[in-house]
């Protein structure tokens, strides 16, 4: 049992994932399972609201990047918004900012990815 939940909304077309609790490996698994189901229904841009999550450690971090690389595959895009100071650290080590945009909310997350 994990303290993680995941609300999952489309919003024109980019899937909005709201997360809530700490990001590890179920946290990750979680956001990989939605990811790739819409993946699979054609969907291809995505955003990851990240405002209720205070941690993030390697492992989920490291699901997420091979949730950028199967997007990479099908040339789809996903932004991440709201980051704690530690977590954009995180993402900035672990290579994430890289390749996917970081954004301060969920609305200019919106609007990159719409366009």
């Amino acid at each position: 049992m994990s303290d993680f939940d995941l609300k999952v909304r489309d919003e024109d077309g980019v899937i909005v994932l709201n997360t809530n609790g700490y990001l590890n490996n179920f946290g990750g698994e979680a956001i990989a399972s939605v990811c790739l189901q819409k993946i699979s229904e054609g969907k291809r841009k995505f955003l990851v609201n990240l405002e209720k999550t205070d941690m993030v450690n390697s492992i989920g971090a490291s699901i997420l990047i091979e949730v950028i690389e199967e997007l990479q595959g099908v040339n789809g895009k996903i932004g991440y918004c709201n980051l704690a100071p530690i977590v954009e650290k995180t993402f900035n080590i672990m290579g994430i900012s890289k390749y996917a945009k970081i954004h301060t909310n969920e609305e200019e997350g919106l609007a990159d990815l719409s366009s």
